[in-house]
């Protein structure tokens, strides 16, 4: 049984998206602004890299001869990298090419009529892995017991970040370029990354402050109808209720997407 009356924002990720839901975290601002709008849905995988969320997204995405009976999917943001961009021999490593062909595969799974998962309605975002600050990530893994060795560099993050922008220019999907956002920020300066890093891999706070905007910015610019300021209340407002009609005067508006 399905209580949900509202379509929704998928959240496709790994443990930068999971933590989304940290306080004033990009997933818990954007169900605050998209309250009775759209649900926000966090499918982050801790860990995960995109080879290994193909068989999640054929978990969580409904077929096509399914989704007259499920709440439709608005926005569909995909963000991996982080993790494919280990280097060997780390078993979350996978290969530029590769990763740029699950990357592709997600697009077309969701838009290519002739596919299974084919949701006509579905926009799509792009999410850059944010660059990696070796500084503090070295320092991170040498301070566990056992210590272990640095896993990531900056130069193949960027690599795998400018794979993404490869993408979605491919296939015309817009992409929020966190990689440069933050870089630019710092002045370019690695380890002044800390500044959005807890411990040079995973945002803080202030990081994902800057990912919230920079989200919202790509949404007003490429996708402004479904902006949560565009959007109406799936249920009537209260000053909207018929007093002689309460039944009918609450039953919910699916909006088309």
């Amino acid at each position: 049984m399905s209580a949900n009356v509202q379509d929704t924002i998928v959240l496709f990720g790994d443990s930068i998206t999971q933590g989304g839901w940290q306080p004033n975290g990009f997933a818990q601002r954007l169900a605050y602004v998209y309250a009775r709008k759209l649900d926000v849905i966090n499918r982050g995988l801790s860990g995960y890299n995109s080879e290994w969320a193909i068989p999640v997204f054929k978990q969580i995405i409904a077929k096509k001869s399914e989704q007259a009976n499920v709440p439709g999917i608005a926005l569909f943001t995909i963000w991996f990298g982080a993790n494919d961009a280990c280097i060997l021999p780390s078993r979350q490593h996978v290969p530029l090419p590769r990763f740029s062909a699950n990357i592709a595969y997600f697009i077309t799974a969701l838009k290519d009529p002739e596919s299974e998962y084919y949701s006509e309605n579905t926009h799509i975002i792009l999410i850059t892995p944010p660059p990696i600050n070796t500084y503090q990530r070295g320092a991170d893994l040498q301070s566990r017991n056992p210590p272990v060795a640095l896993d990531r560099e900056f130069e193949v993050t960027k690599q795998y970040a400018e794979a993404v922008k490869e993408v979605g220019k491919r296939h015309g999907v817009p992409v929020v370029d966190i990689w440069t956002v933050f870089y630019d920020a710092v002045g370019r300066d690695e380890k002044k990354l800390a500044k959005f890093m807890d411990d040079g891999l995973h945002l803080n706070a202030e990081g994902y402050e800057v990912m919230y905007d920079s989200l919202i910015q790509t949404i007003t610019k490429e996708f402004p109808e479904i902006h949560y300021e565009k959007l109406p209340s799936v249920f009537a407002p209260w000053a909207e209720i018929d007093l002689k009609d309460i039944e009918n005067s609450v039953q919910a508006n699916r909006f088309k997407i």
